[in-house]
């Protein structure tokens, strides 16, 4: 079975479009329109699903409709607007975390502060703001901690970990 940390999310699917199946989506960064798959992935009922690209057109740039074998209506199609899209990290490069992902590559990542203390794992890297964030979950709720190298001490990505001298007062 996939989990989560082995997804890595391009975009969300809108709504259905047309009578045969397509689905409209939209990718979060026009990069990710141009990653090579054969299988998009949507979470239903906490599990990761693949679904099988029998077309993509792209149109501008982070939009599109998609079209998935065996979905053959718009009654079907429409069960899965505003679902999340994934695509492996397996099946993604180097030159792509590099090129257009940023602070996203860590979604995935368990945190530790300097006294070994787990934080939780990176679910989500937030941007909206100047001040870049990574959104940490544990068991006992959510952590917002600046997405900055000042506070990053060191990254294993063998294990997805990453050790980080927070400031006292800051969790």
């Amino acid at each position: 079975m996939i989990v989560k940390e082995e997804l890595f999310k391009i975009g969300k699917i809108h709504k259905s479009h047309g009578f045969k199946g397509e689905l409209s989506l939209f990718f979060d960064k026009p990069e990710y329109a141009n990653v090579e798959t054969k299988f998009f992935f949507l979470e239903i009922d906490s599990i990761f699903v693949p679904f099988l690209i029998e077309e993509i057109t792209l149109f501008g740039n982070n939009r599109g409709h998609v079209k998935f074998e065996d979905i053959e209506d718009d009654t079907k199609a429409s069960r899965y607007a505003s679902k999340d899209i994934y695509v492996l990290r397996s099946e993604l490069t180097d030159d792509f975390f590099e090129e257009s992902t940023g602070w996203d590559f860590y979604i995935g990542y368990r945190v530790y502060e300097q006294n070994n203390k787990d934080l939780g794992v990176i679910i989500h890297v937030d941007t909206s703001t100047i001040n870049t964030l990574f959104i940490v979950e544990n068991e006992g709720g959510e952590h917002f901690i600046p997405a900055t190298e000042d506070f990053i001490v060191e990254i294993d990505d063998t294990k997805k970990i990453i050790y980080m001298n927070l400031p006292e007062g800051l969790i």
